[in-house]
């Protein structure tokens, strides 16, 4: 049997990879290992390790290592004990291959351990751009320790192939993301309503809005003319998931509940909706406000507008249902009302994803289940012709 241990950090990072886990679940010549860390075994953040269990997984391991930070020092901090951490994990597990999706600090270090231990690492996601966050570098530097590659866009391939990844190594079978929402039956609104507790009429946006980790602007300042821009649109409730750990996140998360106790009729904040909800307030919302990856890669399946505001996702492929801005309060207010014209909403309807058709757990299995037990983690750079 191959031992398959893949790793998760964050709820999103497990939601995308859901369909992948499913089909090595079900995959008998498979062992799967779940590695399970990061803002999962936190309180303030939902501890959404217990969506894993709830969906059927067995834990093999958790790793709590994020500090009480809300700095850069604590980041990195976090991510040298991810190190220490994850190495006895994968010291005691043993895993013939680890699969690591995206480009956070703590996905960073989990390569890193595995890579430094020999054992090789499968990344999905790579090849991505996002000018305006440290994951950049974590997501490219990932790329570099890993044996196979999982992209979702054939730019992304070209680009891993140009890191010097040997172009055999590099599959783009799409985004996981639209593997769930091809298979997932979504909540009416009613349902989700009753899930979140709060009601929220034909008219909310669902707001996702993550720390900015390279840029230059003032936390308060930014997240104040955010949400003095969406204070001009009073009639359209809003549906608020918390940030990520990031520097900074957690000062975030005070000014959102502080933003929902002064408005507890119009504004919810909840600290993590889980897959089934997220897609379906997607589905519902009038439109997806923030910077998350989400609102590039899933959003446009659903032919919902999304405003991305700021550089954090800058460089990153999407379809022309996204509508980018700045920060600035001007800038927001102008994108929003773009989002919400009966113009912008029937060219919405005509847009397609970029991302894939569906169907990248079953393909990405192919090529796993075809991989020998046993590699040689020497590689030569791939030199462009």
């Amino acid at each position: 049997m191959k031992k398959i241990c893949v790793f998760t950090g964050t709820r999103a990072e497990y939601g995308i990879l859901l369909p992948l886990l499913k089909a090595l679940r079900a995959e008998p010549a498979v062992k799967l290992q779940l590695l399970v860390s990061g803002t999962h075994l936190l309180v303030e953040f939902g501890e959404t390790y217990q969506a894993i269990e709830a969906d059927g997984f067995e834990i093999s391991e958790k790793v709590d290592m994020l500090l009480a930070s809300d700095s850069g020092v604590g980041m990195a901090k976090s991510t040298g004990l991810g190190f220490i951490s994850y190495a006895d994990s994968f010291d005691r597990l043993k895993p013939d291959y680890v699969v690591i999706l995206g480009d956070r600090f703590e996905a960073f270090a989990a390569a890193g351990a595995a890579f430094m231990s020999g054992i090789p690492v499968i990344h999905i996601s790579g090849g991505d751009s996002t000018e305006g966050a440290l994951d950049d570098a974590f997501r490219h530097s990932i790329t570099k320790m890993s044996y196979l590659h999982f992209v979702t866009t054939e730019a992304y391939k070209n680009r891993v192939i140009q890191l010097g990844e040997s172009p055999e190594m590099v599959h783009n079978f799409g985004s996981l993301s639209i593997d769930n929402i091809k298979s997932i039956a979504l909540q009416s609104l009613e349902e989700l309503e009753t899930s979140v507790g709060f009601k929220l009429t034909d008219k909310f946006f669902l707001v996702t809005y993550h720390p900015e980790t390279l840029g230059d602007g003032d936390v308060e300042t930014l997240l104040g003319d955010f949400l003095k821009a969406l204070d001009v649109f009073t009639d359209y409730k809003i549906l608020i998931t918390l940030p990520n750990a990031d520097a900074n996140g957690r000062k975030m998360i005070g000014i959102f509940k502080e933003y929902e106790r002064n408005q507890p009729e119009r504004v919810k904040v909840v600290a993590s909706l889980g897959q089934l909800r997220y897609l379906s307030a997607i589905r519902h919302a009038a439109a997806v406000i923030g910077n998350s990856s989400s609102g590039i890669i899933e959003v446009p399946s659903f032919q919902v507008p999304t405003v991305n505001i700021g550089d954090r996702q800058k460089g990153r492929l999407g379809a022309e249902s996204i509508i980018h801005t700045g920060s600035s309060f001007e800038a927001v207010v102008e994108g929003i009302r773009l989002a919400v014209s009966d113009e912008f909403k029937e060219k919405c309807g005509e847009v397609k994803n970029i991302y894939g058709d569906g169907n990248a757990a079953e393909q990405m299995m192919k090529v796993i289940m075809d991989l020998p037990e046993k590699v040689s983690l020497r590689k030569k750079f791939y030199d462009l012709k």
